[in-house]
């Protein structure tokens, strides 16, 4: 709402400033012609009268149904978004229409901008600024030293990473292995595009932001704790007390634009319920979140699991903490095998990391 709201104010600020130069325009092209009529004493004014009357009723039947038919505003408000399920059962649930939103403390920037050093800023202190690390800044600007002089232009990017260039031949896949991380990431940030959303394919020339790349160094990797299987009561209210999902390594962490843990296994290994609860749905997707199960834990939180290449429960179904739900996959908008794992509560996504134990 907050970027309609923007939005509207620009396009207001945009008319008038429109209007009031065609106004000036027209003012000046009236002198002359008022100039002009004077010089002929009025022999003209009648027929230019009513040629320009003639004028302005046929822009207005001409132009008025191409302004209406271009309005941006037009249907604005009265579209509704209906997306199309696959092999899905639903229980009160649309997780493309449930309001979530995280909380983040800036407003995200979609690209590069520039920061002109002032007399006491350091790299520390920029990257501190736009939360972002001192090498992001130092790969953007090729800076081989942590020297910096005021009056000095930055380029900025929008997330920590690698800002690339994109050159014939070039894919997700192999950008991602040339900076040292998960063609996942790549896709993940939202203000990454595609020509071709389906296959991720790329423009020649583009810029691609890649989260959390590396340049010259190896960026570490962790492995997510090792499921429990150990046999827990059955209930339909949750503990609060939730286990790792899954094995294997931990791809992506949680960030603003990406509220959730990616844990990737070529094994396909089970996934198991985080804690015990109902399952409010269970079902595939063609995008998104391709095959996934989401878990009502009756105490304000619920968890999804995403990407699966197979689900063991249904809707309504009550599921125990550790009861394997569906197996690791790479379905909807996926490059490879992995789990998306989110926590939520009261419509917002939360950092996973704060509840795994």
């Amino acid at each position: 709402m907050q970027e309609v709201i923007e939005f509207i104010v620009f396009f207001r600020n945009y008319t008038i400033a429109r209007l009031i130069s065609l106004g000036r325009s027209f003012e000046g092209l009236k002198d002359v012609i008022v100039a002009f009529l004077i010089v002929k004493r009025g022999k003209y004014s009648s027929s230019f009268l009513n040629t320009s009357f003639l004028i302005l009723v046929g822009a207005a039947v001409v132009g008025g149904p191409i302004i209406v038919e271009n309005n941006p505003f037009l249907g604005f408000f009265e579209s509704e978004y209906k997306p199309q399920f696959s092999q899905a059962s639903v229980v009160s649930y649309n997780p493309y229409e449930s309001g979530l939103s995280t909380t983040i403390s800036i407003k995200p920037r979609d690209r590069v901008i520039e920061h002109k050093v002032a007399s006491g800023d350091t790299l520390a202190s920029i990257g501190k600024r736009y939360g972002i690390s001192v090498d992001t800044i130092k790969w953007a600007n090729d800076l081989k030293i942590d020297t910096i002089m005021p009056g000095q232009s930055l380029k900025i990017p929008p997330v920590t990473g690698v800002v690339h260039k994109v050159v014939s031949g070039e894919t997700i896949y192999s950008i991602a292995k040339k900076y040292k991380t998960n063609a996942q990431n790549i896709v993940n940030f939202i203000f990454n595009d595609f020509a071709d959303i389906d296959t991720f394919a790329l423009r020649v020339g583009q810029t691609l932001y890649v989260p959390d790349g590396v340049i010259e160094e190896e960026q570490p990797r962790y492995f997510a704790m090792e499921p429990k299987y150990a046999a827990i009561q059955a209930g339909v209210h949750g503990s609060s007390s939730f286990i790792w999902p899954t094995s294997g390594i931990i791809t992506q962490y949680p960030t603003w634009y990406h509220m959730a843990l990616d844990i990737a296994n070529n094994a396909l290994p089970p996934v198991l319920a985080s804690d015990t609860g109902t399952v409010t749905f269970a079902g595939c997707l063609n995008w998104g979140y391709g095959c996934h199960i989401v878990i009502d834990h009756a105490n304000g939180y619920l968890t999804l699991y995403g990407h699966l290449s197979a689900i063991n429960v249904s809707a309504g179904q009550a599921v125990s903490q550790g009861q394997q739900i569906g197996t690791m996959g790479s379905t909807g908008r996926s490059t490879g095998t992995h789990l998306h794992f989110e926590v939520r509560s009261g419509g917002s996504l939360l950092n996973p990391q704060e509840f795994l134990r």
